[in-house]
């Protein structure tokens, strides 16, 4: 029986609507051994990408209910935001291995490792909610990270700047925040599960460090000096402080782009004052 390129079934799993049966296609497509890799083969995108649910109802930034830890609902909140940003974090790793031909077959298998690690931290979160007693799907959420892989679905270089090395790497600053909040009100389930995340999270940062430098080195240019052009192009947003300066640093940042940050961050604050 003829062999089908991972790259193919990443994108039917990418539009496989239904959480649970994303899931179990991602972790099928992780259990194949010798998996073929064709990464010549280039795909045209179909309609649906990505696959997804009628529910969350998805709403501008702005419109997304700000809860309170106090109550469990307003936990089951915050954690859905989260469970919503895994769930993006699954099609985006799953939408950069079938888009992009051309890249070593350590690219797709290192992406395919981060879609089922994205995948185990959706359902840690989606089996908390329900034993809160909600479900994703049970609160509105926003668009932002697949709203970035749309901008830069036509430039992998983009793609690796602005998804894991921008909005990714956010969650790096954010994690540790979360968690403590999550602790300070006496939920240690849902800290331990931050505290996987990221602790995940760091290696998915430094994948795409990895693979933006390997494409620099490609294309003949500096990577530092590329990024600022790639996020005023794509207009991606301006990241401000507090920084996680270890994680990051674990994750492959310089200390140059660290610096860059902080700067860029010194500046958002005075335009504000």
């Amino acid at each position: 029986m003829q062999k089908t390129c991972i790259r193919q079934q990443a994108l039917a799993a990418l539009l496989e609507p239904d959480p649970q049966n994303k899931s179990e296609l991602v972790r099928h497509i992780q259990g194949i051994q010798a998996p073929l890799v064709d990464i010549a083969a280039c795909y045209v995108a179909p309609a649906g990408v990505p696959g997804r649910p009628d529910a969350p109802l998805i709403v501008s930034p702005q419109n997304v209910p700000h809860r309170g830890l106090g109550s469990i609902e307003g936990r089951a909140g915050l954690l859905h935001a989260l469970a919503h940003i895994e769930f993006n974090a699954i099609n985006l790793a799953l939408d950069i291995m079938w888009r992009f031909a051309g890249m070593p077959e350590a690219f797709y298998g290192g992406w395919l490792n981060v879609a089922a690690e994205e995948v185990y931290h959706f359902n840690l979160l989606r089996d908390y909610l329900r034993e809160l007693g909600f479900d994703y799907g049970a609160f509105p959420a926003h668009d932002g990270l697949w709203d970035m892989a749309e901008r830069t679905e036509d430039d992998l270089l983009a793609r690796l700047a602005l998804v894991p090395r921008t909005l990714e790497a956010r969650g790096l600053d954010a994690c540790p925040i979360v968690r403590n909040r999550l602790a300070q009100v006496g939920d240690e389930k849902g800290a331990a599960i931050l505290d996987i995340i990221l602790r995940d999270e760091v290696g998915h940062v430094a994948l795409g460090n990895y693979w933006y430098r390997w494409q620099c080195a490609q294309q003949g240019v500096d990577p530092i000096a590329m990024y600022p052009i790639m996020a005023e192009k794509f207009r991606a947003p301006t990241l401000k402080g507090p920084f996680n300066i270890p994680a990051r640093l674990e994750a492959g940042f310089e200390q140059a782009e660290l610096d860059w940050l902080e700067q860029q961050d010194n500046t958002a604050r005075k335009r504000d004052r």
